[in-house]
Order: C-alpha cells, then sequence, then structure tokens
C-alpha cells in the first residue's frame, strides 16, 4: 500500500499462505495489554474505551510489545475490542474495572424497541469506527516494516452474546433463550452483524492491515449442532464476502484467521470454510489437530495460557510440545498460546516463551518425536 515502508519480516504472511518456511512465526494473542508496566504508563487515567478511540494511544499500545520483545515477535495486532461494532450499532458498552465489559441495556427481547432499532438502522462503519482505521494506518507508519499487522473483529456468535446478556457470562440464560425461543430473529441479527463485519474488516485492510482475524470467544456455549446453525454460517458469510469485497476496493486479498476458542468438535468444519489460518485453543492436541486439518490451512496456537504463571522448566516443557505436535512448524504452524495473555503474567516468562520457541525450531534443538 503506497506511503507505508517495505514489509522487512514477511514470516508470518508467508506461513499462513501455506509456504515452507525457515521457522514457525510468533506472536501471541493480547500481546499488548496490562500485563505490561509500560500499557498503565500510557494508558494514564484513560479508560479503556478512551483508549481504543485514540489513535495515538492505540497505535503506542500496539507497538509496545513490538518493542519490548524487539526481534522475537513477528507480527503486530491493532489494540482495540470486538466490542466496537455493537457500539457503532447504537449500543452503550462499558469496560468496567476488574469486571470487564457491561451493556447497561443489553437486548431483552426482539419485541423491546431496541432489537427493531438495531435491524432498521443503517450502520456507516466507516464513520462510526474511522478510529480503528486511523490506528491502523498509524501503526503501519511506525512499525516502519518491522512486522505485518493484525486487523480483528469480533465473530457475530460472540457479539449477539456480549449485546443479549449484557456482558460476560457463566449460564449464558439470555443468550440461549435467544436462539431456542427466538431462532428467526436470532439469526436476523447474526446476519446484520456478519455483514458489518465483512465490511469493517475490509476497510481495515483498505488502512493498511495485512491479515485479518475473527474471534469467536464464546464459541464454546454451543453443541456441535447448534454451532452449525448459529456461528458457522456467519463465520463463513465473513470469509465468502470479504476476498470479493476487498477486490471490489481495488485491494488484494490478506490472509483470513478463524478463532472459535472451545469448538474443538467444529476444527473439522473450519478447515473447509474458506480461512486461510485456524487458530486453536489449548483443549486441542496439536498433532490431532494437524491430522484432522490434512493440510487444509495453516495452524495457529496453541499453548495454554497458564503455563506463563509457571517455571522455565515448565514453559520449556510446554514448548517441545508443541514444536513436537507441530512436527518442527517448518509448514502450517503459527506459534501463539491458545488464548490471550492473561492477567499478572510476568512479561520475562513470555520472552522465555518465545526465545523457548525459536530455540526449540532452529533445527538441531528440534524435540525428538519419540515417544
Amino acid at each position: 500500500m503506497a506511503g507505508f515502508d517495505v514489509l522487512k519480516n514477511d514470516l508470518l504472511l508467508r506461513t499462513a499462505r501455506g509456504e515452507r518456511v525457515e521457522r514457525p512465526p510468533i506472536w501471541v494473542m493480547r500481546q499488548a495489554g496490562r500485563y505490561l508496566p509500560e500499557y498503565h504508563q500510557a494508558k494514564g487515567n484513560n479508560d479503556f474505551f478512551a483508549c481504543c478511540r485514540s489513535p495515538e494511544i492505540a497505535s503506542t499500545l500496539t507497538l509496545q510489545p513490538i518493542d519490548r520483545y524487539e526481534g522475537l515477535i513477528d507480527a503486530a495486532i491493532i489494540f482495540s475490542d470486538i466490542l466496537v461494532i455493537p457500539q457503532a450499532m447504537g449500543m452503550t458498552v462499558e469496560m468496567l474495572d476488574k469486571k470487564g465489559p457491561h451493556f447497561p441495556n443489553p437486548l431483552q427481547s426482539p419485541t423491546d424497541g431496541q432489537y427493531e432499532q438495531l435491524m432498521d438502522r443503517k450502520v456507516d462503519v466507516a464513520q462510526e469506527l474511522d478510529y480503528v482505521y486511523q490506528a491502523i494506518t498509524m501503526t503501519r507508519h511506525k512499525l516502519k516494516g518491522r512486522v505485518p499487522l493484525y486487523g480483528f473483529c469480533g465473530a457475530p456468535w460472540t457479539l449477539l452474546c456480549y449485546m443479549v446478556e449484557g456482558g460476560g457470562s457463566k449460564l449464558f440464560v439470555q443468550v440461549k433463550t435467544w436462539i431456542y425461543k427466538y431462532p428467526s430473529q436470532s439469526k436476523k441479527l447474526l446476519q446484520k452483524i456478519a455483514e458489518l463485519c465483512v465490511e469493517y474488516l475490509a476497510l481495515q485492510v483498505k488502512a493498511g492491515a495485512q491479515i485479518v482475524q475473527v474471534f469467536d470467544s464464546w464459541a464454546a456455549e454451543l453443541s456441535p449442532a447448534s454451532f452449525k446453525e448459529f456461528a458457522l454460517p456467519y463465520l463463513r458469510h465473513i470469509s465468502e464476502h470479504l476476498p470479493p469485497r476487498l477486490k471490489e476496493l481495488r485491494l488484494e486479498s490478506v490472509p483470513m484467521v478463524v478463532f472459535a476458542k472451545g469448538a474443538w468438535y467444529a476444527l473439522d468444519d473450519l478447515c473447509g470454510s474458506r480461512y486461510q489460518v485456524v487458530g486453536l485453543d489449548w483443549l486441542q492436541d496439536p498433532a490431532e489437530a494437524v491430522r484432522i486439518a490434512n493440510g487444509r490451512v495453516v495452524l495457529q496456537g496453541n499453548a495454554d495460557p497458564g503455563v506463563l504463571y509457571g517455571d522455565k522448566e515448565a514453559i520449556t516443557a510446554v514448548v517441545q510440545e508443541l514444536v513436537r505436535g507441530f512436527a518442527g512448524g517448518k509448514q502450517g504452524w503459527i506459534a501463539n498460546l491458545g488464548h490471550g495473555v492473561t492477567p499478572f503474567v510476568d512479561p520475562d516468562n513470555l520472552k522465555f516463551f518465545f526465545e523457548e520457541i525459536r530455540r526449540f525450531t532452529a533445527g538441531e534443538n528440534r524435540p525428538s518425536t519419540k515417544v
């Protein structure tokens, strides 16, 4: 894209295209975040969404792990949140300290008045989410081609969960009520969200994103049959409609990643859903995932984030298991955690995780595949 520095490290993009590479690329979800001391300094007294809405702060936070772990991370991911789409749709979302996202006025039922407003409203994601695109463009310039930049969005099912539950949940009573009592209205809203996701991701690419990821964080709350009905069709809508939308905008296609946390049962379906990369959480066995994928997609993941609370021996053991499971990682593997970095992690432990991935994928240190 005009005006951006030439990409110096294209390892991750080559891997995402299925090419054989010299080593697996590494990055981790939530690599920019509150576990870093510098995050709190840059955030200051701003609330979370104020940081997202400030291109300067968002780009600064995005670059913090790239700077701290210079030469160890092969991608950046824009600092933002999946819930900016419900905000763009007109819903109020707050981030409460020690509680997480909160919707003061969640959807109650298809006849609550708000549902009709959401369905009737024409959402201009170009205008409503312009701050995200500004942050992406600014970040690309600040990166100076060091590593590629991920854009992302939340998956329709996960966004519906938040919009109905009003925040995180343990029982998911409200959203289960919606899909089983109001299935047709639920699907209409899921479709609208999916269409917004396509446009949102396309405009992120236009702004400078070089790869995009769709986060289905609450996929585990669905049974296999319900996943096929209320999640998979809308994930496929995104993967099927983003490439032609990019073509309409005269933009080149970018690799697409899907991460459906907890949907281990859907791996085969996800591998056939036109995404180039499928993210794995830590509940999936790497070798079994490789067998199921059978070369159809690149796999991303999938160390238990909790290992970062352990000692170096524990981290080394997990890395060896990953490298063994992904057959050395010279093709078809983007090294990552199985979910985002969690609070209170020692940043040095994450650095050691990166270093061990490098050490055990260098060739001569590859762990034995013998049991």
